[in-house]
Order: structure tokens, then sequence, then C-alpha cells
């Protein structure tokens, strides 16, 4: 009995070893597939880790690469603007040229002159070329600058007023011929106030983009600071005469080539006529014709073709033009100022044009003014 006892205990206890074994077994199974499974995750986690590192690593790399270019784009096309507009990016205040010549010819009746050779930057002749002068209508020239650089669109419009107009009637200001109560667009009005010299373009303008006549003769002082003039200083918008408002030829002759460096400046005071829009007040429009291009066509000279200018007068200020000439890649700026009679200035300019200038081979040193030329004559400043 006792020996079967024993037995008995035999067999359990190796019957619990296997069950302990067995349970080891699968104790140790369950770790290497825990382990197992850990480095696969591992695995899967450190290789997405990677790809998003390449990944940025690239984009990283793409968007300097693009931020590069796009810089070197822009500063070619900076440096190409600059070659395309070197004559008139950086106002650079005109100096006496070495090859100065004084204008002692009676052919040139205007006491107030300077010739620019704008290329150059250089007065290359004149006579009292940096005297303060009064230059009436001409400073509708910045009066222009001002405007287009304030102007939020050409489209934009205002309604002229009996308060702009009465005033400038009793004190005889050339005008374009708007009336009270017409609305205008502001397209119009600047060709008024280049081509027929219209103080009530002048004057609407500045209440359009100022507010008031004011705040405009502000930012056209700002501006004579910004280009470096000297002896410029102005009081109205329009050029009637104010002691305080002045210039001279030479700053004058700067002014011209700042205007012509804009492109709606320019084509402006390039223009000989231009018919305002059509409306209750005018059916047909008005057909404003440039004071200047009313009287020359501009090829009157042989050695250069007159592209631009604004002509004026007070009585105080006498007859005055500022006009813009070229000759192929060679570029001129006249002005003639004081004078007693408004042809003067015109045929002033074509001596002046044809006589002062280097002239090129094959061509006589003289005007060759056609004086049977001359378009129809206006009375508007």
């Amino acid at each position: 009995m006792e020996n079967e006892d024993i037995c008995k205990r035999i067999v359990q206890r190796q019957k619990d070893r296997r069950k302990r074994e067995k349970r080891i077994k699968i104790v140790v199974l369950a770790c290497v597939l825990v382990v197992f499974l850990a480095a696969a995750a591992g695995t899967i986690v450190y290789k997405m880790q990677g790809s998003k590192s390449n990944n940025t690593g690239r984009n990283k790399t793409a968007v300097k690469e693009e931020t590069a270019k796009k810089e070197q784009e822009k500063n070619t096309e900076e440096e190409t603007d600059a070659a395309d507009n070197d004559l008139f990016e950086k106002p650079v205040y005109f100096k006496k040229s070495a090859t100065y010549q004084d204008m002692l010819s009676p052919e040139v009746l205007s006491p107030y002159v300077a010739l620019a050779d704008i290329n150059k930057n250089e007065i290359i002749a004149g006579k009292s070329y940096d005297t303060r002068i009064f230059p009436a209508s001409m400073t509708k020239v910045m009066t222009l600058i001002v405007i287009v650089e304030n102007l939020k669109s050409l489209d934009e419009t205002f309604e002229m007023t009996a308060e702009i107009i009465d005033p400038l009637a009793r004190q005889q200001a050339s005008r374009a011929g708007f009336e009270p109560g017409e609305v205008v667009s502001a397209k119009d009005m600047l060709y008024g106030l280049v081509l027929a010299s219209g103080a009530d373009c002048s004057v609407g303008l500045s209440e359009l983009v100022c507010g008031s006549e004011n705040g405009i003769v502000d930012l056209m002082n700002k501006k004579c600071k910004e280009m470096g003039l000297k002896n410029t200083h102005f009081m109205n918008t329009s050029g009637l005469h104010d002691e305080n408002h002045y210039t001279t030829p030479l700053e004058m002759a700067m002014i011209l080539k700042y205007a012509m460096s804009n492109e709606t400046c320019a084509e402006i005071l390039s223009t000989y006529q231009y018919t305002t829009a059509a409306n209750e007040i005018h059916p047909e429009g008005i057909l404003l014709t440039s004071t200047m291009f009313s009287r020359m066509y501009g090829d009157e000279v042989n050695t250069v073709k007159i592209i631009s200018g604004k002509t004026g007068y007070t009585m105080e200020a006498g007859n005055c033009l500022v006009s813009y000439a070229e000759r192929g890649q060679d570029k001129y700026i006249a002005v003639t100022a004081g004078a007693s009679n408004r042809w003067n200035v015109i045929f002033d300019d074509f001596y002046i044009y044809g006589n002062y200038i280097p002239n090129p081979p094959g061509y006589s040193k003289n005007g060759n003014v056609q004086t049977d030329t001359a378009q129809e004559d206006v009375n508007a400043e």
C-alpha cells in the first residue's frame, strides 16, 4: 500500500513537471513573439521617419532652389528695368557741360534759355539758365507728374463746380471748357490740363486726388525735394502768378525729363489733339488741341524731332516753352522763357536745336526752319 502511494506521487510530480515545462514554453514563445513584433514595428517606424525626413529635406531644398530662382529672376528684371530707364530712374542734378556754349546769337530772342543733353544730364548751351523765372503754365508739367503718380484710376470721375470755374473765369485763366455740373473722367481732365492748359482741370484733378489744390501743391513741392531741385517752388497747380512761384530753365528741363520717364505723362505731353467723352453738356465731347503742337509739327528742324512739350504765358512770366526732342538715341530738352511774343519761343526752339546741339555727319549746322508749316494758332496757354 505504501509503495502504491509512492508511485502515485511520482506520477503526479511528473505530470506537474510537464505542465510547468509546457507553461514555460508558452511564456518563452510569447516573449519571442513580442520581441519580434516590437522589432518589426520599430523597423517600420524608422523607415517612415527616414522617409519623412528625406521628404522634408527634399522639400526644403526645393523651396530654397525655387526661392533662389525667383530672387534671380527678380534681380534680372530689376537690372533690365534699370538699364531701360537709366536716363530717368535716378534724378541727377544737371551740371554745366565742359563744352557749354553761351547763346550769344541775336537769333535767340528769349532772355532765359537752357538746352540740356539729358543722356549726359548736362546743360550744353544757354542764357541765364540758372536764373529764377516764373514758369506760368509750364507748371502743369509738375502738376501732371504728381496727379498721375497719385491717381487711383484714369476712369475716376469728378463733377465740375461753379466754385472752381467762376474764380478762374474772373482771373482769365486758360480753361479746357468743362462746365459746372459736368461729370468728367480723370483721363479727360489730364488731357485738358496739358493740351488746353486748363486751370479748370488742374483744380478739378487736385480735388479729386487730394481734396484740395493745396494738397496737390504740397505734393508738388515734396516732389521737388525728391528730385533734388534747389530753386523751384510752387504756390498753385496752374501757374497763375505768385512771387513765391518760381523755377529756373535748368530745373524746368529736369522736371520735363522726369515727366517723360512716365508712360502716361509722356503720352499726354506728346499728343496733338484729343476729344473728351460725350455727355449731355457736350454731346460731341470737347476737341482739345496742344498749345505747342498748334504752332509746330515737330519736324521743322532737320536734325531732331520735337516729341513733346508745354507752353506757358502770364504777363509777369512772358511767353515760355519747355520741349523735348530726339535724334536717334540722343535726347534733348530746351527751355525758352520770358519772350515778348508767343512765336518767339517756337522759333527760338527751332534755332537752338538746329545750331547748338552736335550735328551728325552730313548735316549743315542750321535750324532748317520751315516757317510755312505752323499749325492753326489757338489762344489757350
